[in-house]
């Protein structure tokens, strides 16, 4: 049996997807800027002219990785407004929660005050997102 939505659960959804893809961008400005900020720090550009970051050579398969991890959050803006409630629900909280490990694991190394703000940050958005994908009421 195929249940119509109503007008209001229709609005409810419009208002969880509005909200999950102003998450995502939100994140995306962080995840962005947190890296940009990086260029400032002493001998970074040095270390990056002779192909280091952190401890990676800088190769193909490093700079694909990179934009690998930087194009999910980015799709999820769009995902978040044009997937089905259901799987968009889902979605949402899966990729948000594998997320948040990975935005921990880029504070080991080193320790700067710009870089724990920037996680602390990013962390609350996954948080919200989850929270939001998780009470979301999807009708069948």
């Amino acid at each position: 049996m195929n249940v119509q939505k109503t007008p209001q659960n229709v609005l409810e959804d419009i208002r969880v997807k509005m909200k999950l893809a102003a998450l995502w961008a939100s994140f995306m400005f962080l995840y962005i800027y947190v890296d940009y900020f990086g260029l400032y720090k002493p001998d970074y550009i040095n270390n990056i002219l002779v192909g280091k970051v952190f401890v990676f050579d800088i190769t193909q398969v490093f700079l694909l990785t990179g934009l690998a991890l930087t194009t999910i959050p980015a799709l999820m803006i769009f995902l978040s407004v044009a997937l089905s409630a259901k799987v968009n629900r889902w979605t949402n909280i899966i990729v948000a929660a594998v997320y948040i490990p990975y935005t921990l694991f880029n504070l080991a190394g080193e320790f700067w005050m710009y870089l724990v703000y920037g996680a602390v940050v990013e962390v609350v958005l996954l948080l919200l997102i989850i929270r939001y994908a998780w009470k979301w009421r999807v009708s069948t």
